[in-house]
């Protein structure tokens, strides 16, 4: 047996942020990882001349402050991401370009978005991000979707589509599938709908170079190689009075920093409570394939263009220019989520490509035709993610099983980014959530 203080589960940011800070406070953490990798859910990836792509989570925008200060810490620099010219809409077939967050739509769809959006800010504004389920209307907000919402308060066809677009964006998941309680959280959490979708002082504003997987690496080369045991996979956890046991780690205390649906997998003796249970029971992983066309260079730039696309018809709908700090390669980038990630993604790689290629073409002009290379991630086939960007609440699970998300469990405790209470869903609330459950472990040692 290998002992040490705290043993943790995952070694995506969540958890090596957490064996860091116990580390640090002189106490003894072992990482166990069943991928043959670091980072969980942050991924790097190469095209054929040797460019680094991020085909997992990859930007970094204004209050990221836990994430910037590890990037800082670290040695990591970033840089904008590209958003010079005009973005690009196609909207009932017809495509426009426009400056700026507010695209060219006819007046009535534009001041229906407005309003609907403004009413969801003052919303949002009264969930309380540390006790979500405690708002005053907690109960009759989760009692139903999104689209329940959309449907009731959203007057113009086109808003409405652009409400469920904007959704679908931020979760990969649908307007259907989402309680509009949890959207409301999230959408707080993360500073509110205009931070969530833009670039300029929005959660898409940078990028890191070397792409977003250097920092898990490097944090992890930080932590030492008998801190971090890499392809081994936990299949369960027992806990009695005096400690843990996990495979063959003994340990005082555990953190398993792993998505609510993977920590539902594990075998726990004793069993956890069946509030825990049933909240890991309702807390599935959005659909996302993540996309990436490759070019000889960014064309789109030389015609005016940011690289950002957002379109009504699909299967890709948002796209945005990934290209290197030093230009060429070109990069673009597009994501197949929710419902279109779950039809294409059990159909052959070729019909992927042909469909993201004819987007691309779409924004962009014929020139968007002819990649020379093509990339894609999909996150729903990952065995240890089975989706992302991160996990979802159906109608009625917040306000019923929202308490146990973080409460610990005996010895275990829990960590993700799905667990923050700040930039839930996000790099920096996986930051956040390894630091907490970090502090809430020290104090208990012997």
């Amino acid at each position: 047996m290998t002992d040490v203080d705290v043993v943790v589960v995952g070694a995506g940011l969540a958890g090596l942020s957490a064996a860091r800070d116990i580390l640090a406070a002189g106490r003894s953490a072992l990482v166990l990882e069943a991928r043959d990798r670091v980072g969980g859910r942050v991924l790097n990836d190469v095209t054929a001349d040797g460019t680094v792509v991020e085909v997992g989570g990859q930007w970094i925008g204004p209050t990221q402050d836990r994430l910037d200060k590890l990037a800082h810490d670290l040695g990591v620099e970033q840089y904008p991401t590209y958003n010079e010219g005009d973005n690009v809409l196609v909207y009932r077939g017809r495509r426009t370009r426009y400056r700026g967050a507010i695209p060219k739509m006819p007046p009535h769809v534009l001041v229906s978005i407005g309003l609907g959006q403004a009413r969801l800010d003052r919303m949002a504004r009264d969930v309380p991000l540390h006790a979500p389920w405690a708002a005053a209307k907690a109960a009759d907000w989760d009692s139903m979707s999104v689209e329940t919402w959309i449907r009731r308060n959203v007057p113009t066809d086109g808003a409405k589509e652009m409400f469920r677009l904007g959704v679908t964006s931020v979760f990969s998941a649908e307007a259907c599938d989402i309680s509009l309680l949890h959207f409301l959280f999230y959408s707080h959490s993360g500073g509110l709908l205009d931070r969530l979708f833009n670039v300029a002082d929005g959660a898409q504003e940078r990028r890191f170079v070397g792409g977003s997987q250097v920092i898990a690496t490097r944090l992890a080369d930080r932590l030492g190689s008998d801190a971090v045991r890499l392809d081994a996979p936990v299949r369960a956890v027992a806990q009695d009075d005096d400690g843990v046991t996990v495979g063959d780690v003994r340990a005082q205390r555990v953190i398993v920093a792993v998505p609510p649906t993977l920590a539902g997998r594990i075998e726990y003796q004793p069993v956890l409570p069946a509030q825990r249970d049933q909240l890991t029971q309702r807390m599935p992983m959005g659909s996302v394939i993540k996309v990436m066309c490759v070019y000889d260079e960014p064309f789109w730039r030389a015609d005016g263009f940011t690289g950002q696309g957002t379109s009504d018809e699909g299967p890709v709908q948002i796209t945005f220019d990934n290209s290197p700090p030093s230009g060429p390669p070109g990069v673009l980038l597009g994501f197949i989520e929710g419902r279109a990630a779950r039809q294409l993604g059990g159909q052959p790689r070729d019909v992927r490509r042909r469909a993201v290629v004819e987007c691309f073409s779409r924004f962009f002009g014929p020139r968007a035709e002819h990649p020379r290379e093509y990339i894609e991630r999909d996150w729903s086939g990952e065995e240890w993610s089975r989706g992302c960007y991160g996990a979802f609440m159906a109608p009625g699970v917040l306000s019923q099983y929202g308490p146990a998300l973080r409460h610990p469990c005996g010895r275990i405790h829990w960590a993700g980014t799905e667990t923050a209470e700040l930039w839930c869903g996000y790099m920096d609330g996986a930051v956040r959530s390894g630091e907490r459950a970090a502090a809430e472990v020290l104090p208990l040692l012997r």
